[in-house]
């Protein structure tokens, strides 16, 4: 056993606050670790490699990981969102997820996108966040048919895949929020 390291230490605890900066860094990580996964457990080549939209090494090609990034910061986003309605000012929701898209653009440009590149990268992800919206105002399934739509150019909500993304939204978003409700967001 290391010494000072007892059991009540061991246990994770969330903080009891965070303000929109700490906030916004945090969800930033996660949604990097989020897309690693992704590309790490074989979701991607297994998902995505049937549609051919994968290299041989099961890497998605560079627009299908781009869209697929958008998503996974849209599920942080809304996990975000539904944990803090009716907790949290308007303002400071705001603030968080504006240092969490800041965090993950300054990180696309750390690893290569040129920083030319990043508005036309943010439109598309305002476009996306405004359809996948609109879309889980219908159903889930239509969330994950949008981000299908994106990948192929057909809509389909029967494919498997528009299932298996609306799972893997549904499985960022459920304990994020449960994660969140347990933490004050204040200046």
């Amino acid at each position: 056993m290391i010494p000072g390291l007892t059991d009540e230490t061991r246990e994770f605890r969330p903080p009891q606050s965070m303000n929109p900066e700490e906030l916004g860094d945090t969800l930033a990580q996660l949604v990097w670790e989020s897309f690693s996964d992704f590309i790490a457990d074989g979701d991607a080549d297994t998902l995505l490699g049937e549609l051919g939209l994968t290299t041989d090494d099961g890497v998605p090609k560079e627009a299908a990981a781009e869209e697929m990034l958008i998503f996974l910061m849209w599920a942080h986003t809304r996990g975000m969102q539904l944990a803090f309605v009716g907790r949290a000012t308007d303002d400071l929701v705001k603030e968080g997820l504006d240092q969490l898209h800041k965090a993950v653009f300054e990180d696309m440009v750390n690893h290569g996108t040129p920083r030319s590149q990043l508005p036309i990268f943010e439109q598309r992800v305002s476009a996306r966040y405004t359809e996948y919206y609109s879309a889980s105002g219908e159903s889930d399934t239509s969330v994950g048919a949008a981000v299908v739509g994106h990948l192929t150019g057909q809509r389909d909500q029967s494919a498997p895949l528009a299932w298996a993304l609306t799972e893997r939204a549904i499985e960022v978003a459920n304990p994020l929020r449960d994660f969140l409700e347990d933490v004050d967001l204040t200046h």
